[in-house]
């Protein structure tokens, strides 16, 4: 087993390949490390120039498709085998050179995971630093995972902390809080950041509504992902008891003589005890989901075209 493994998600970064490379061994002198690049459905030559120059130590995982950056990194991590693992972007933005010291930050402390933050980001202010700020804000509010940066994706892992993360969609923003539901113990530190040279970012304004759908669902998974009936059937019943007491005063009103059946009040009272009902249902159904999760097989929301190993 190798000490490190380095896992780099690409896509569309074929000016960035051999800079990357040459950043990653000069830095990583020393380590016995492995490197798993995974590009994500690359539609120029980067994986014509990843296997190129890849060495002995290098492995070259190219998916069939693009199936986004989460995806490539779970897909790395599974093909890892170090006692540690690091993920890292391949636009050269993140600097492989603070890898060792991270490695000494998660040994002296015995931490789980070490986390990057960048202390001076060289983005631009409007589309990525505000929006950015004021998500990880939010975040950190509504987790109770205190991290500064999840943006950022130079983090370093202990190998079984990793492995477990069950990382699918859209969730490598997330990553603190999916290592925090499994009790790992979180630090971060300071890293380097420098402008892309090379490509295009892949982001924009446009995941903003992502990243907040993602929040919800990384909120429901931090206090109902074992026990979805405690949310569901508790506004269900909440929900009903309103409405069976909507509809006893308008039961109450009738027998009093008075016209109920034009009154918007009525209408509200069954909606509520109709919603009710489906909220305990959604409940049932979301429980029998949760116990089906648990027992099935593992299988792998990706497919692999090749691997490619230098």
């Amino acid at each position: 087993m190798r000490e490190l493994s380095v896992v780099v998600p690409m896509m569309n970064e074929e000016d960035n390949v051999k800079p990357l490379y040459d950043a990653i061994r000069e830095a990583l002198k020393g380590i016995d490390y492995e490197l798993i690049v995974v590009d994500d459905g690359s539609t120029d030559k980067t994986v014509e120039k990843l296997k190129e120059f890849a060495d002995d130590r290098t492995k070259v995982v190219v998916f069939k498709r693009n199936y986004g950056q989460t995806t490539a990194m779970a897909a790395g991590i599974d093909m890892a085998e170090g006692e540690l693992i690091a993920t890292i972007d391949g636009d050269l933005q993140n600097d492989p050179s603070d890898i060792p010291m991270m490695i000494k930050t998660l040994k002296e402390g015995d931490w789980d995971v070490v986390a990057g933050r960048r202390l001076k980001r060289q983005d631009g202010m409007l589309l990525r630093k505000i929006p950015s700020k004021i998500a990880n804000k939010l975040i950190r509010k509504l987790t109770g995972v205190y991290v500064h940066d999840y943006g950022c994706t130079l983090k370093l892992f202990k190998r079984d902390v990793a492995k477990n993360l069950e990382l699918y969609g859209e969730l490598h923003r997330f990553i603190p809080v999916l290592a925090s539901l499994n009790g790992a113990r979180i630090t971060e530190v300071n890293v380097k950041h420098h402008p892309r040279v090379h490509g295009e970012s892949k982001y924009g304004l446009g995941r903003t509504f992502r990243v907040v759908s993602d929040l919800l669902l990384m909120l429901f998974l931090e206090k109902y992902r074992q026990k979805p009936m405690h949310l569901f059937g508790t506004m269900g019943i909440i929900t009903f008891l309103a409405g069976m007491a909507i509809n006893f005063y308008m039961f109450v009103l009738k027998l009093l003589g008075y016209s109920i059946g034009t009154r918007p009040l009525l209408i509200l009272g069954v909606m509520l005890t109709f919603i009710g009902i489906i909220l305990v249902v959604t409940g049932f159904l979301a429980e029998l989901i949760i116990r089906t999760y648990y027992g099935a097989q593992n299988k792998k929301p990706y497919t692999i075209k090749e691997v490619y190993e230098g």
